[in-house]
């Protein structure tokens, strides 16, 4: 971990580091003014703004909600067995001030579905219980009409520099997940879904797989369709 504090430029302790943000991406991602990349670990927030298309159901309001709760703001970040993605971003579970745990916060009030990308595991299942709460609640983008119309790329304010920043993190994130999707159904049974499967497309996934092994290693069983 020693060389992700060097490259961060601060502190001792993996766990205890505090650090300013000098600007939010989006709903998971922010900026530290040593100029530092910071992804969230363990969430994903709907999209706001990519290049050619409009804003996911909800993606406004959790990038203005990081935006409001982050920016400016002292946060102590806290690593996992992955320092980095493909792009040198760090990945950090982050905490406020006051202790609140801002990753889990972000699913306990709706604005992030759970995206799991092995080995950074180490809240997998409180992550998973917290956006379970949140569903079961109808909050946040959990409780949005499914048919309501998402807003217009016209309500967004656009800029180079963001539209960059967009791209850089779909391509991030898709680069973290696998292809292999891990689903937790109501009854508590873990079934994975393979590219190709009936149900693939249409499920939500709450964890990502590279490999079946990696799945039943979890604990999860193939889906019959």
């Amino acid at each position: 971990m020693a060389v992700v504090l060097a490259a961060a430029g601060c502190g001792q302790s993996a766990a205890g580091d505090w650090y300013i943000v000098e600007r939010v991406v989006d709903g998971d991602t922010f900026v530290l003014t040593n100029g530092e990349r910071v992804r969230m670990i363990g969430v994903d927030t709907p999209e706001t703004v990519k290049p050619g298309t409009e804003p996911e159901m909800y993606g406004q309001e959790a990038s203005e909600y990081t935006k409001k709760m982050l920016e400016g703001k002292r946060v102590r970040l806290e690593w996992d067995v992955a320092e980095r993605d493909r792009y040198g971003r760090l990945l950090a579970y982050v905490y406020l001030e006051d202790g609140t745990f801002f990753n889990e916060h972000l699913l306990l009030e709706g604005y992030a579905r759970v995206m799991t990308v092995p080995p950074n595991v180490k809240y997998a299942e409180r992550f998973l219980a917290a956006e379970r709460s949140a569903r079961e609640a109808g909050r946040g983008l959990w409780g949005l009409d499914p048919d309501a119309a998402a807003s217009t790329a016209d309500d967004v304010p656009a800029t180079e520099e963001t539209n960059e920043d967009q791209s850089q993190a779909d391509d991030q994130t898709n680069a973290q997940r696998g292809l292999i999707k891990g689903n937790i159904n109501s009854k508590g049974e873990k079934i994975y879904h393979v590219p190709g499967g009936r149900y693939y497309d249409v499920t939500v996934p709450e964890v990502w797989f590279e490999t079946e092994e990696e799945a039943q290693a979890a604990g999860f069983r193939r889906s019959q369709y």
